[in-house]
């Protein structure tokens, strides 16, 4: 857990122990066993569990963390790409932009400010021509958004699988996704892009083990409702993490 003391950061156990002595200027959360931390030059590299520095802080930027053995980061010309554990350069920084590795696809943005996606190779395996993206592929699928900034989804073949109709839209979670519609109210549709709970919520949440927790219109205070809309009791409402 991460730690801050006089304006350093570092981190403690779940004991509320120190563990690693605040000494960066900043740091990130672990995520398969490093954790990204910056120095006091405003340079960024990771560092093990035990405080050990393991790959040299030397980048401009770098994203939250490692997923699927690979992390972004960004060089001295402002330009991304990826280094895997050792702090070896896999995928040459050339991209404006780049997020992280979900179900063996990145998503990243050319010089042309449009988004596509990689693989772990670095060959360009969906066309950048999106507005933007956001979080990657889920159970298959990715949001992305038109140029009107309107929101969809795609398949790992870049095909449209559900049109850019919404508003805005979360990312797909036991089956479902939720959805903004033009009335700022969010539902939850399927795969097929079916709605199966009507957009009804000022906000709304991913399903876990059955439930999603919702931010009702009237009062702004959240509840958590199952797979048919149905407000749960107090005694169920409990979403395991």
């Amino acid at each position: 857990m991460k730690l801050k003391s006089f304006g350093l950061f570092g981190y403690k156990d779940q004991d509320g122990n120190v563990v690693i002595p605040c000494q960066w200027k900043n740091a990130r959360g672990f995520s398969e066993g490093l954790a990204a931390v910056q120095d006091e030059n405003g340079k960024w590299g990771f560092i093990d569990e035990s405080g050990h520095v393991t790959i040299p802080c030397q980048w401009n930027d770098t994203t939250w963390g490692f997923d699927e053995g690979l992390t972004s980061v960004q060089n001295a010309k402002g330009k991304w790409g990826f280094i895997d554990k050792t702090g070896k350069v896999v995928i040459p920084c050339q991209w404006n932009d780049a997020t992280w590795f979900s179900e063996g696809l990145a998503s990243v943005q050319d010089s042309n400010d449009k988004w596509g996606f990689i693989d772990k190779e670095g060959h360009v395996i969906i066309p950048c021509q999106w507005h933007y993206t956001l979080y990657g592929f889920k159970e298959g699928l990715a949001k992305v958004a038109d140029e009107k900034g309107m929101c969809g989804f795609i398949n790992q073949s870049g095909n449209v699988v559900i049109p850019c109709q919404w508003k805005d839209a979360k990312f797909f979670s036991e089956g479902l996704a939720a959805v903004q519609d033009s009335n700022d109210k969010w539902g939850f549709i399927d795969k097929m892009g079916e709605v199966v709970i009507p957009c009804q919520w000022s906000n709304a949440s991913w399903f876990r083990k059955g439930k999603v927790e919702v931010q009702d219109v009237r009062y702004g205070k959240y509840h958590v409702v199952d797979r048919d809309g149905k407000t749960l009791p107090m005694e169920q409402c409990f979403i395991p993490r």
